[in-house]
């Protein structure tokens, strides 16, 4: 983000908690804040009149939740949820609207993001249509872990099903084939990732695509002091989230 837009913004950047579940943001109902996710992950998902429900992106640290504000629709018909507990600084709606038309810089960075999660989601779509419940596994847990510090989420195999729009049972079977392999660690809703290379070995095709276009779009710069370190404290975070890091 632009040092001259951080500054103007600082005064109204609020740090809020991010419970796991919490919905930040309802399908067809107006926004009125953006959401700047630091650790946690904030799933996009499209609500079916039955209750059933599939992911179509995630959102971390990388990205932010409120781009209908930026587009001019104001509202969008997907349902916003944090799918790992954390932190993201709340920012109003027409605060943010009147910093992209004030600075060309920083639209720009706000359409470089947006092209970056059309990706994701366009990669979501041809996922879920011609890969495997094992390779759509694969795909979610690395794209899950390029937003956190560790090797570590906390996640049940029915959320990840509700997440993958899949039987529970398909999410069982592929994750006990990936343990029998030792590639994960699965144990009462926590997953610990024990072979990243071997993790992109199985996956699709579509994870090497969305990263190489987000890191195309997005060049990131890790926590410089402790890399992978989740900040700790209020006054830790905004300096890191205004020093772009």
């Amino acid at each position: 983000m632009p040092t001259e837009v951080s500054k103007r913004i600082f005064p109204f950047l609020e740090l809020a908690p991010m419970p796991l579940g919490r919905v930040l943001q309802e399908s067809d109902s107006i926004s009125h804040h953006v959401y700047f996710p630091t650790d946690a992950i904030i799933s996009l998902l499209y609500m079916m009149k039955n209750g059933a429900s599939a992911e179509i992106a995630m959102v971390g640290y990388e990205g932010m939740v409120g781009l209908a504000l930026l587009m001019g629709g104001e509202s969008t018909n997907s349902r916003a949820v944090v799918q790992s507990a954390g932190f993201a600084y709340r920012l109003p709606g027409k605060r943010f609207k009147d910093e992209v038309n004030r600075h060309g810089e920083f639209l720009m960075l706000m359409l470089r993001y947006t092209q970056s999660l059309i990706t994701q989601m366009a990669q979501t779509a041809v996922c879920n249509r011609h890969h495997t419940v094992d390779q759509q596994l694969c795909r979610w847990l690395l794209l899950s872990l390029d937003r956190l510090s560790g090797d570590h989420l906390i996640m049940t195999q029915q959320l990840i099903a509700n997440m993958l729009g899949v039987r529970r049972e398909g999410v069982t079977e592929a994750a006990g084939r990936l343990q029998k392999q030792g590639v994960i660690e699965y144990h009462r809703g926590h997953i610990r990732v024990l072979d990243r290379p071997k993790l992109e070995e199985l996956t699709c095709e579509c994870y090497a695509v969305e990263k190489r276009e987000s890191d195309r779009l997005l060049p990131l710069v890790q926590f410089r002091d402790h890399p992978g370190r989740i900040p700790n404290s209020e006054d830790d975070y905004l300096t890191k989230s205004m020093l772009g890091q």
